[in-house]
């Protein structure tokens, strides 16, 4: 079981913007904050956003580089996807591959697939035995 992600971000403020809301609906509940950080947690399980330092701003993330591609969060069912496709659409997000949605992982994988501001790629998938 992962103990903790810590991911440097490019602008600390928009990132809470975007992650508290998405996390809490999932379950997460914000856990730390300081000056130049915030975590929310699920169990004993929680995610760190801090901001990276201004010399190392230079090169964007892309998930196509070496290190994370992206991260995915468990679902509870088809219905929590859909609610959280709306409610990203409400908010001006792109799904990622809407041609393809919600089988863009393949045609026994229901989840949603969007950008946080800094362009990872975060997945919100059903559980298989809902699909």
């Amino acid at each position: 079981m992962i103990h903790h992600i810590e991911i440097n971000v490019s602008n600390l403020k928009r990132t809470v913007e975007f992650w508290s809301w998405f996390l809490e609906e999932i379950g997460y509940r914000p856990f730390q904050e300081w000056d130049g950080g915030a975590s929310w947690k699920i169990d004993d399980m929680y995610i760190v956003f801090v901001q990276a330092e201004k010399r190392f701003l230079d090169i964007h993330f892309h998930r196509g580089r070496v290190g994370l591609n992206h991260l995915a969060f468990h679902a509870s069912s088809r219905q929590e996807v859909d609610e959280m496709t709306h409610k990203l659409k409400e908010q001006g997000m792109p799904i990622l591959y809407p041609d393809k949605h919600p089988f863009a992982g393949g045609k026994d994988h229901y989840a949603v697939f969007f950008e946080d501001p800094d362009r990872l790629k975060v997945e919100l998938v059903a559980p298989a035995e809902s699909i």
